[in-house]
């Protein structure tokens, strides 16, 4: 570290140039950091932000440190970084790099936190402009420029990913594989393959009657709008084919999820020897469920024409299904139905328009594609591990 650095106040620069956007903001930013409270009242009153490099981070931290011209203020900042994530003491970091205490909490908090602005959930291109004017000499900035430098860098920080992937262990893996595999399969109508899941939605009311639209005038509707409660839709999708079918019910029990089964065998795939069955770990999705709705031998006959192909858990994306719920949400159900019968109406011709126009779900990741992009996250085989040494 360099205990003593010159100091340009006129300067302040972000570390990398990227001030404001890490990860809790913009998921490309080169630092990760992350907060951590023994219990509410640390978390309230005395908050210590914990910073992690990977060796890659550290690595251009130092390269940074090590030569080049640069702002005092973006030196100091990669030294506390880097003493903090070696584990060093907020006031050791202060003492060594020189600088206050309140410095060292500051620059963690900030990169912890990701910097936002105050007052508001997240960037906007003016409010961007506004702050960079008060960290440079600018005397201006406009929205074109902040826009087009974001554009040069990808950084779009008032964007964010929500995602879910648990460890990867070889449960995880078996299922996706299984499922991928079923997907690449070609088309049998002995065997077909059936994405199952099931999505709840509102029934919602007009307040007041809409005027409809006229000539030189657009329809008007009342923002006032009232519920008049739910119903659960269970949803049917054929992998390979232009096939999809909607059930409309009350509820989502293990007896409602048997008649489904039932009508999957018994209605929709009389013919098929066996359907092979995608869905998820919802707990009535299993056999048992049969068992609770039916007596045992009904339950058995139409087990044995059944095959369950449960996804990883925190995997519904793998389920091709998903893909089609959101096109029933965007091409359907984005406006106001008052009552189930009217949802039911307008549910059965969306699905006779859809399965007659051929519509399919294109599918590209595949297991080679999974293996390729995922390898890293596999768990290593036994086969390949460094044997282990006993001492003497």
């Amino acid at each position: 570290m360099q205990a003593r650095v010159k100091v340009d106040k006129r300067q302040i620069l972000a570390l990398l140039g990227r001030e404001g956007f890490c990860r809790a903001t913009h998921p490309g930013h080169p630092i990760q950091l992350f907060v951590r409270a023994s219990n509410e009242e640390e978390a309230r009153m005395n908050v210590r932000y914990r910073v992690e490099l990977s060796q890659t981070e550290r690595a251009e931290l130092a390269a940074l440190l090590s030569g080049g011209k640069h702002a005092a203020r973006k030196l100091k900042r990669a030294q506390i970084l880097l003493a903090a994530d070696a584990g060093v003491s907020d006031d050791a970091i202060a003492t060594s790099v020189g600088v206050g205490g309140s410095t060292v909490y500051r620059t963690k908090q900030r990169f912890v936190l990701g910097n936002p602005p105050e007052g508001r959930a997240r960037w906007t291109l003016e409010l961007l402009a506004g702050a960079m004017v008060k960290l440079t000499e600018h005397q201006g900035l406009s929205r074109e420029t902040v826009r087009r430098r974001l554009a040069e860098n990808d950084l779009k920080p008032w964007r964010k990913d929500m995602w879910c992937i648990p460890q990867v262990d070889g449960e995880y893996v078996a299922r996706m594989e299984d499922v991928l595999d079923l997907y690449a399969e070609e088309p049998d109508p002995k065997r077909p393959v059936v994405c199952f899941d099931e999505s709840p939605t509102q029934l919602i009311g007009e307040a007041r009657q809409p005027i409809p639209a006229e000539p030189g005038q657009l329809e008007r509707y009342d923002c006032e709008y009232k519920r008049n409660g739910t119903a659960n839709l269970f949803i049917f999708l054929d992998a390979h084919q232009s096939w999809r079918k909607v059930k409309v019910t009350d509820r989502r029990a293990a007896e409602d999820f048997a008649v489904c089964m039932r009508e999957l065998t018994d209605v929709h795939f009389p013919k098929a020897e066996r359907i092979r069955v995608v869905l998820d770990n919802l707990s009535t999705h299993f056999p048992g469920s049969l068992y609770q709705a039916f007596p045992p031998c009904e339950a058995r006959r139409v087990l044995r024409r059944l095959e369950f192909h449960h996804v990883p858990k925190h995997a519904s994306w793998l389920n091709m299904v998903e893909i089609e719920i959101g096109v029933l949400r965007s091409q359907c159900l984005d406006r106001r139905i008052a009552t189930q019968k009217h949802l039911v109406s307008e549910i059965a011709a969306w699905e006779r328009q859809r399965n007659a126009s051929g519509a399919r779900i294109k599918w590209m990741f595949t297991t080679e594609k999974a293996r390729a992009k995922m390898g890293r996250a596999y768990p290593e085989p036994a086969s390949v591990r460094e044997p282990q040494t006993k001492e003497s």
